[in-house]
């Protein structure tokens, strides 16, 4: 199977999208009809273009409204055919989409449609030229990849065969086991593209929240698995209609693509037992470590702040300016560095979180497939810690499972704490991200592809100041949590700290405990400023929830927050002022809760927007 991506898929003028596709590595490009026509270059320089980069045209598309049509249509439908070949036969394309009709006008006689099709067949056929017909989920007629076959079988011509892409299948709920029923020689191509779930007009679905796959909620890992399972092995092709990557950079989505592509086809060869070019998903198995990147004059108050929450210095590097602190088993590192990565990334950002490491199955392996992805690797002082680039240019270490006790003592000189007491940080919950706009599904996606986790589904939150979208990810055992927000509302939080900070990065850090209000009480007897929530909020937990009269007063007194699951599994939390108006601490107690209490995400944001800054200008 090859590489290839539809014009439409990217931003920019045709040439910038050649360009682009080119530049991520594709084999093979599809030209979109309209991008082709708003075009200046000819479709003779348009081949050259696409040759002189290394690609293909592998599909114009697309060919709409032509089967069952009456006169005078069906002539002009014909015309219109003849004409797009010889477009098709400048640019040294070959093979042509030729969607199911749409018009109210078109028959549903299916001789007359078999008929006209193979007419197509026979015309394609003086050309040299093949015909893929696909079933659009909102046609006329046709709208069923199943049908389409049916049809295709009863054309039975050589250049004509059937066209399949998985949007049109899965929005139609078309089991994916029924691509087994289709001989794969007459699959002219496939085109491939994954969506959230939403109930709405499959045209307008289809228009504007198409995605890459592995970054949404249709299984195009399973329709890849079973055409890969009847022996497929033409072009993959990736057909996007998003707003957002209409106003994305083309080089980034053309790189995501790739990955996407990769990782996709990688999935499907394990599904079938079959060999594959890279290691599987690297399996996390928990959150080693959190590092800070700290400028001098931020150094005694975060220390201040992270000892209130219960943190000791353990040890200090034996050659660097960087300190161990721990609460128990929970290991952050605070690195002052004049020099090296730590530095440049506080030159950019100021004090905030620049790494994170977790602990995975097989270091090794979790590099090479990141390498085999497209993932930008670094070679670390560490040999047994490389690290892979993340968001906002921080880093993501990958330390084996029980290596962490050993690279400590070689790199520390440890000192002894005191074991956490009652009412301690237990571990890390998860880590908030915040991401612009258009990198909201490219960091999805960097997660999914890289490592064994599973998305929840998205929750649109309520700023003061417009609408946050927020989804988590998470391991199967809950070991690992990550939150990632993105918005347009230029005065959100979110948006304030992507400006202050110059980008992406890790907005706030939350650890679980298991009695949320000792561990309450002990942090602000320690003198950690929290958040105050609202009397009106308290009154109405209590009601809502059933609380006994002591359990309200406790909430109330400490600030902490509360909600429960169907299952009336309780959540519980508290947060840090934010430090220097920029990222800030979560505390919290799940007992058996498995989301991150978005019901109270709006009370928080309203809470911390009376410590906002002025506004941007």
């Amino acid at each position: 199977m090859t590489n290839a991506i539809a014009s439409v898929s990217l931003s920019g003028t045709l040439e910038d999208k050649i360009r682009a596709a080119a530049a991520a590595g594709f084999d093979e490009i599809e030209i979109f009809d309209v991008d082709f026509l708003a075009s200046p270059l000819s479709a003779r320089e348009t081949r050259t273009l696409i040759g002189d980069l290394g690609l293909t045209c592998s599909l114009y598309q697309p060919f709409r409204d032509l089967e069952g049509m009456p006169d005078p249509l069906r002539a002009r439908a014909f015309d219109r055919l003849r004409q797009k070949f010889d477009v098709m036969a400048e640019l040294g394309c070959d093979r042509l989409l030729l969607c199911s009709n749409c018009s109210p006008l078109a028959s549903d006689d299916r001789p007359r449609i078999v008929a006209d099709l193979r007419e197509v067949g026979e015309i394609a056929a003086d050309r040299g030229l093949l015909v893929g017909y696909e079933a659009l989920a909102w046609a006329t007629h046709v709208w069923d990849h199943r049908v389409a076959w049916d049809i295709v079988r009863e054309v039975d011509h050589p250049h004509f065969g059937l066209l399949l892409d998985s949007f049109h299948s899965l929005a139609r709920a078309v089991p994916n086991e029924s691509i087994r029923e289709i001989d794969p020689a007459k699959i002219v191509y496939v085109q491939l593209a994954d969506a959230p779930v939403l109930d709405m007009n499959r045209l307008y679905w289809s228009r504007h929240f198409r995605n890459l796959p592995g970054q949404g909620g249709f299984d195009v890992e399973g329709y890849v698995t079973e055409l890969t399972r009847i022996g497929y092995t033409g072009p993959l092709s990736l057909e996007i209609f998003n707003d957002r990557f209409r106003s994305t950079s083309a080089a980034l989505v053309a790189r995501d693509g790739v990955r996407s592509l990769n990782a996709l086809r990688d999935a499907a060869a394990r599904n079938l037992g079959q060999p594959t070019r890279m290691p599987g998903k690297a399996e996390i198995l928990g959150v080693e470590f959190v590092e800070f990147a700290v400028a001098p004059e931020d150094r005694t108050a975060l220390e201040q702040t992270i000892a209130a929450m219960g943190f000791a210095c353990a040890g200090r590097h034996r050659s660097k300016q960087v300190t161990l602190w721990r609460c128990g088993t929970t290991n952050l590192v605070l690195n002052f560095a004049d020099d090296g990565f730590a530095r440049a990334y506080r030159l950019t950002h100021g004090t905030a979180i620049c790494a994170i490491g977790l602990v995975v199955r097989n270091s090794a392996a979790a590099i090479r497939r990141a390498e085999a992805l497209g993932g930008k690797t670094e070679v670390t002082d560490i040999p047994s810690m490389p690290a892979i680039r993340g968001v906002g240019g921080s880093l993501v270490y990958v330390l084996d499972h029980g290596s962490a006790e050993a690279i400590w003592a070689s790199e520390f000189d440890l000192v002894p704490v005191e074991p956490a007491g009652e009412g301690a940080i237990e571990g890390f919950d998860h880590l908030a991200v915040a991401v612009h706009n258009d990198e909201f599904l490219s960091w999805q996606l960097y997660w999914r592809a890289l490592f064994d986790v599973q998305v929840q589904e998205a929750q649109d939150v309520i700023d003061p100041n417009g609408l946050v979208v927020s989804q988590a990810i998470q391991n199967a055992s809950g070991t690992f949590r990550l939150t990632m927000n993105a918005t347009d509302a230029r005065d959100a939080l979110s948006s304030r700290f992507l400006s202050q900070t110059f980008g992406a990065g890790f907005q706030h850090l939350a650890f679980h405990a298991g009695d949320l209000p000792a561990l309450a009480r002990a942090v602000r007897a320690r003198g950690l400023g929290c958040l105050p929530i609202p009397a009106n909020y308290q009154d109405d937990a209590r009601a809502r929830f059933g609380l006994s009269p002591a359990e309200s007063a406790t909430l109330r007194e400490l600030d902490i927050l509360v909600d429960e699951d169907a299952r009336g599994n309780r959540y519980r939390q508290f947060y840090s002022r934010a430090f220097n108006k920029s990222f800030f601490f979560e505390f919290v107690e799940r007992s058996g809760y498995e989301g991150y209490g978005a019901p109270n995400a709006p009370i928080r944001l309203a809470a911390q927007s009376r410590y906002r800054v002025e506004p941007l200008p």
